[in-house]
């Protein structure tokens, strides 16, 4: 017999490196030392299953590295979505980031209550007859904010 929370912990141990390692990565192609400091941001988004504001990776380096700016915070989160191993979205408290998915290409459904997030395999572009047919697309996200099945008999209706 297997033991499939052994199993599912490596996995996640093996995900959380590879994030880090992948974040880490391509800091370095871009030039950037690879300090301490970055090492452990790289490691925090790894390691979160959820969204961090601006603020909450603030509170959270500041904790190791007191002398740390929220500027220069807030700097590097939007240099790193620039150069795609973050995601940013804007949900109803403001901007916030986690890592790129690593999985094949998917979208999101979001809930704006618990933060929840849904992947969908759909891909709306196939039905996407209107776009100007002198534009390449190189890229594109697609997200759909909204309630969950848990949230949605709390939220507010519109």
């Amino acid at each position: 017999m297997t033991n499939h929370n052994h199993d599912r912990e490596h996995d996640h141990e093996h995900d959380v490196q590879t994030t880090v390692q992948d974040i880490l990565r391509a800091m370095s192609a871009q030039g950037w030392r690879i300090t301490d400091q970055r090492k452990t941001l790289a490691a925090l988004f790894a390691e979160s299953s959820g969204y961090l504001s601006p603020k909450d990776v603030y509170d959270h380096m500041r904790q190791k590295y007191p002398g740390v700016s929220f500027d220069t915070i807030y700097r590097n989160l939007r240099l790193l979505s620039e150069m795609g191993v973050l995601e940013q979205f804007y949900l109803n408290d403001g901007l916030k980031f986690r890592a790129r998915c690593r999985t094949r290409h998917h979208h999101h459904m979001i809930c704006l209550q618990c933060e929840k997030t849904i992947t969908f395999e759909f891909c709306p572009m196939s039905h996407m007859d209107r776009l100007p047919s002198d534009f390449r697309v190189m890229n594109h996200r697609f997200e759909i904010f909204g309630y969950c099945g848990s949230c949605a008999s709390e939220a507010p209706h519109s």
